[in-house]
């Protein structure tokens, strides 16, 4: 008979392993930054149309749920990423599981992009007659004295 597993250590949480955490995840993130121009180009998208969905003139619900749908974008690039080089890193060999891990991980930034178009349709044309007419682009707005 053998040895029963002994069962993991819980991890005790403080702040210094949460600043450990935020370290890594910022670390992960200019690695991302400096390795990924498929990251690179998707923050670019991100940083363009953020401005663009505070600026519209729908309501403060519809304005989140259109800046959540681009970040959704760079968490499933993100996390592509990371299944990619840990892929890669195991072997650079051609194998069918990897194939389908990575294309899986692809399928998964391309539904973030249908959802982001999907969401940004939806709140478009639902709120199209205050967007057509330019309104909000004037200037002054209308709550400066």
């Amino acid at each position: 008979m053998s040895d029963p597993i002994p069962p993991p250590e819980s991890k005790r949480r403080n702040f210094r392993n949460f600043f450990q955490s935020v370290r890594y995840a910022i670390e992960g993130f200019w690695a991302a930054l400096k390795h990924e121009p498929s990251f690179r180009e998707d923050l670019v998208f991100v940083i363009i149309l953020t401005p663009l969905a505070v600026i519209l003139p729908v309501n403060a619900v519809s304005t989140a749920v259109m800046i959540a749908s681009l970040f959704l974008i760079v968490i499933a690039e993100l996390l592509n990423s990371a299944i990619e080089w840990t892929i890669d890193d195991i072997s650079l060999e051609k194998r069918p599981f990897a194939k389908k891990a990575k294309d899986m991980g692809s399928a998964a930034v391309f539904l973030a992009y249908i959802n982001c178009i999907v969401v940004w349709g939806v709140i478009f044309y639902s709120n199209w007659h205050r967007i057509a007419t330019l309104e909000f682009l004037k200037w002054p707005p209308p709550f400066l004295p």
